[in-house]
């Protein structure tokens, strides 16, 4: 399962997102959450996964990869849906046993908030599937530098970010070797009760954390070197500039939310 997680890896392509500046990239993706949350209805869900496939089209990622990705967090979603299904006691009642009860806005709301997580999920990947990590720290750091007027540490927190989203494709890899060193010991990781089998991932976790931080002092020490302090004075070799294609990416999506939103407000029968 390890394996399917593909959050944080960039996809080598020559498409119009590629080529997207990181500051257009991360301000699309806020809006994009925004009208993902203000969709309603079949007909709102059908325009985001419309726009979110087309997304995937164009940038030339594989959508297998995902699909790839939201298969680790099938529990999570099947969780939130089941909570919402019983815990929801709006609307005409459907079902009950008991205590437990379905009722017609448990089951909608299930539905979508499922729904919102895996294009929640989707959407939001095609940030790091499509921005190399250094321009994603540039990015952050251009965006957040309004704030250092109040001595808030922007470059600091756009590099921890970008470490963090560039060490866990290593993590994942290296938590993979020692679950199939494991089984190569014999390991049983597979059968049993939950608890069972958290309890024997335990000589897997702990290898990997004193991995991590031998890895992050290995780090700290490579920075220090190379005479790394901070944010304050350094240049850039490449300077982020806006360009045409960022201001057509801001009226597409924009164009497509409006689109979501006035759907929703003056024909809210369609969005059933």
């Amino acid at each position: 399962m390890l394996r399917d997680i593909t959050f944080g890896q960039y996809y080598q392509a020559n498409s119009p997102i590629h080529r997207l500046d990181p500051r257009t990239k991360l301000l699309l993706s806020v809006v994009y959450i925004f009208f993902l949350f203000c969709a309603e209805g079949i007909l709102g869900y059908l325009l985001i996964a419309g726009f979110t496939i087309s997304l995937y089209l164009i940038s030339g990622v594989p959508l297998t990869m995902s699909l790839r990705n939201l298969k680790p967090v099938l529990p999570l979603i099947l969780l939130t849906a089941l909570l919402n299904l019983f815990f929801v006691q709006d609307g005409e009642v459907l079902w009950q046993w008991g205590w437990l009860r379905l009722t017609a806005g448990g089951v909608l709301l299930a539905v979508t908030m499922a729904v919102r997580i895996v294009f929640l999920i989707a959407g939001t990947a095609i940030l790091t599937y499509t921005t190399l990590p250094l321009s994603l720290t540039a990015g952050i750091e251009q965006l957040l530098s309004p704030l250092a007027r109040i001595r808030f540490p922007a470059h600091e927190l756009a590099m921890m970010m970008t470490i963090a989203l560039r060490f866990i494709p290593t993590l994942l890899e290296e938590a993979q070797k020692l679950l199939m060193a494991q089984k190569a010991r014999g390991a049983d990781l597979e059968n049993g009760n939950p608890i069972k089998r958290f309890k024997s991932y335990f000589p897997i976790f702990i290898p990997l954390f004193v991995s991590s931080f031998r890895r992050a002092e290995e780090l700290a020490i490579a920075m220090e070197a190379r005479c790394y302090h901070g944010g304050k004075g350094r240049t850039k070799l490449r300077e982020l500039h806006y360009a045409p294609g960022d201001l057509v990416a801001f009226l597409v999506v924009f164009a497509f939310g409006t689109t979501v939103v006035f759907f929703r407000i003056f024909f809210p029968g369609w969005m059933l």
